[in-house]
């Protein structure tokens, strides 16, 4: 089977908040485009890309789906990402692969949080976007303030390029702007579309935005606008090219709408993908660190993998884009970050969890291999070895940790082979053995990913583990400058051991980290020792004076010391350099910091105010509020110590009406009665391992 032309493929992400109906819109695209013969449901978990048990029994998605299709002659590879802040890792890696990306909006609620951190991010990758409004045919139901809210949150350059005929239950219909014409929909099958005038009572209002439209299409260009402020028309052809190049740009953001649960307005937004998403062609070569990749298929193959499912049966299968060249089964390619061989066995077409086999993958395309040794997301695959400037793009820190045991004894090994394999398939997630403790710590973005993560565990490799108590990650800090000098002697009747080290350290701004600066003078100290005084350092930060906490931001000066000739060495250099940094932080104000959450709730106006009670009752600090469709959405910022038990009691709360999410904003300085708490607690679990 021979490749798609770069010119022919669209590459398309669907991004936005969770509830929004990215699912749906992608079942009705799918069935739309005949690539499936039924419109399944999110409620029944009959969806093509919410096909894992965990994602039918949550009703939402939690990893990416990829299908692959044909419309309009033109070949899509739609991605359909989960919307929860939980399992954002997926959405940001398919944003490396794409050209274009598409925000499903729920109608009600308009521009909400996950869809602004999206916006941006994409907006810096400088990727096409276009918005589907969705959900219009639910209650309290409003495009045109939803219009209002996207052209708020994103600037003027958001443009309708359809309205809806109808609102609410009485949803019928879209309005074309572009072409003036009416579609009425009738049902939810296939061809259940039907051309029609503009209703009489939506003649003005349509001509109103059909200006609009052509105010921002003319803008594309001088001539073209030119030539509109003279009043001459402008042709059909001329304002879809001129939308497509502002689109393509960045410039312009057509808003599309409809009803995906009903089929309403979905083929609509087909033809926006084919008419107003560049192609790879289109888009042109990429370029990373003075390398240029070009959708050119007699150029070497590179191919850029940017998720893998890790299946116990089918062990890993690798989503990828081909960025140039041509990659063909039974070839041999390399992995640049190994730089070992990989065999390219059967190339994977896929539909959801459906596969289908093809030969080949041309530039601009992206695919699927299974039984890849070594590779896995982040990686880049390439005819010839070489270092390749790809990566997956910047992931957020896990906050969220647990300790983590394994149920049965012996079964230890079989739960750090099971969260080895999710890693490869979520980098989100952490998995390591705390020093303090000993316990092994499984850490994720909230306590939803942490729990999925132990779901998954059990259903797909049969690890039954249990988890203890949210660990806060505190760490500490200095507030002052401390010099300290520490000696480290030895004599054990053959050769001794002898370092001699003055440091001084001193604070740096927060999320600047560790800082070591050599200042030796003289070969006081020889230059083979020096980095074993850092390695000391550091190996003293994983714990630090006030509560065994790691230590952040420092900046440690070593100025002076002593060798001898014969009895250093680079062990001693090390325990001195460690004795000396706990010398120093003792003296250096050290304090106990704690991470703080930026907190969004979303509630019924209703209990506004008792959630709004509970955050301060968490030390919490109220940022503000605002309507948010039919909710009001409250920000605050609160420790994350007092946000462990949040789901559940917002849940009471509300009475199961209220989400959250919240994010890392920064470390802040524990309040002294918070402080002795944690030291104090940090005291018993030491005396317990004693």
């Amino acid at each position: 089977m021979a490749h798609e032309s770069p010119k022919r493929i669209r590459n398309v992400a669907l991004l936005g908040h969770r509830g929004s109906g990215k699912t749906s819109v992608n079942e009705a695209i799918l069935f739309s485009a005949g690539a499936i013969n039924r419109l399944g449901s999110v409620a029944d978990g009959t969806t093509v890309s919410d096909s894992a048990p965990d994602e039918k029994a949550r009703e939402m998605s939690i990893s990416a789906s990829l299908s692959s299709f044909h419309w309009d002659d033109r070949k899509m590879n739609l991605v359909d990402t989960p919307g929860e802040p939980s399992f954002v890792a997926d959405a940001l890696a398919a944003l490396r692969v794409v050209e274009g990306a598409v925000f499903v909006v729920n109608g009600v609620m308009g521009v909400e949080v996950s869809t602004s951190r999206l916006w941006q991010r994409v907006a810096d990758l400088g990727l096409a976007r276009i918005v589907f409004v969705n959900m219009l045919d639910r209650e309290r139901a409003d495009f045109f303030r939803t219009l209002d809210s996207l052209k708020q949150a994103f600037g003027p350059h958001v443009v309708a390029t359809e309205i809806p005929i109808g609102a609410e239950h009485e949803l019928r219909g879209v309005i074309d702007l572009i072409d003036m014409k009416a579609y009425l929909y009738d049902g939810a099958g296939r061809d259940n579309c039907r051309e029609a005038e503009i209703p009489d009572e939506l003649a003005e209002r349509a001509q109103e935005y059909r200006e609009k439209l052509m105010d921002e299409v003319a803008e594309v260009s001088d001539e073209l606008m030119e030539r509109y402020l003279e009043g001459e028309e402008i042709s059909h052809e001329e304002t879809v090219s001129a939308l497509k190049t502002g689109v393509t740009a960045g410039r312009l953001f057509p808003v599309t709408c409809g009803a995906a649960t009903r089929n309403l307005g979905v083929d609509r937004l087909l033809n926006a993908f084919v008419e107003d998403l560049p192609s790879p062609a289109k888009k042109g070569a990429l370029e990373a660190d003075g390398l240029v990749l070009a959708p050119d298929e007699t150029k070497d193959m590179v191919a850029f993998v940017f998720k893998t499912l890790a299946d116990p049966y089918a062990g890993r299968v690798n989503l990828f884009r081909v960025l140039q060249g041509v990659l063909r089964h039974d070839s041999q390619v390399f992995n640049c970050r190994t730089h070992s061989k990989e065999r390219i066995g059967q190339l994977l077409v896929p539909q959801g969890k459906e596969n289908e086999h093809t030969d080949e993958f041309g530039p601009g395309d992206i695919g699927a291999v299974a039984k890849l040794k070594e590779t896995h997301a982040g990686d880049v695959l390439a005819a010839k070895d070489g270092e390749i400037p790809l990566a997956l793009p910047a992931m957020p820190k896990p906050v969220m940790a647990f300790a983590i045991e394994a149920k049965a004894k012996g079964d230890e090994e079989k739960m750090g082979a099971a969260l080895r394999r999710l890693q490869e398939e979520d980098p989100t997630i952490d998995f390591h053995r705390d020093p303090q403790t000993g316990e092994q710590i499984v850490a994720g973005l909230t306590q939803i990913h942490v729990e999925v993560i132990v779901e998954r565990m059990r259903e797909r490799f049969g690890a039954e583990v249990g988890l203890h108590p949210p660990r806060v990650p505190y760490r500490e800090a200095i507030k002052g400058k401390a010099k300290a000098h520490a000696r480290y002697k030895k004599q054990t009747g053959g050769r001794g051991q002898f370092a001699d080290c003055h440091i001084e350290i001193e604070p740096v701004p927060q999320g600047q980290g560790f800082e070591f600066v050599n200042q030796i003078k003289g070969g006081v100290i020889p230059g083979g020792f020096i980095p074993a005084v850092e390695k000391g350092v550091l190996e003293a930060m994983g714990s630090g004076v006030v509560a065994g906490y790691p230590v952040q931001d420092v900046r440690v000066r070593l100025y002076d010391g002593q060798h001898h000739s014969v009895d250093s060495s680079e062990m001693a250099f090390k325990i001195a350099g460690s004795m000396a940094f706990k010398d120093a932080m003792g003296n250096a104000q050290p304090v106990l910091m704690e991470p703080i959450m930026t907190v969004t709730v979303a509630v019924p106006e209703e209990y506004v105010g008792d959630v709004i009670g509970d955050l301060n009752s968490r030390r919490g600090r109220p940022l503000g509020m605002e309507p948010k469709g039919g909710l009001t959405e409250v920000k605050a910022e609160v420790p994350m110590s007092e946000m462990l038990s949040y789901a559940p009691d917002l849940r009471a709360i509300t009475g199961g009406q209220g989400e959250y999410a919240m994010e890392l904003a920064r470390y802040e300085e524990v309040p002294a009665h918070v402080a002795q708490q944690v030291v104090q607690q940090a005291e018993r679990e030491e005396a317990v391992r004693a």
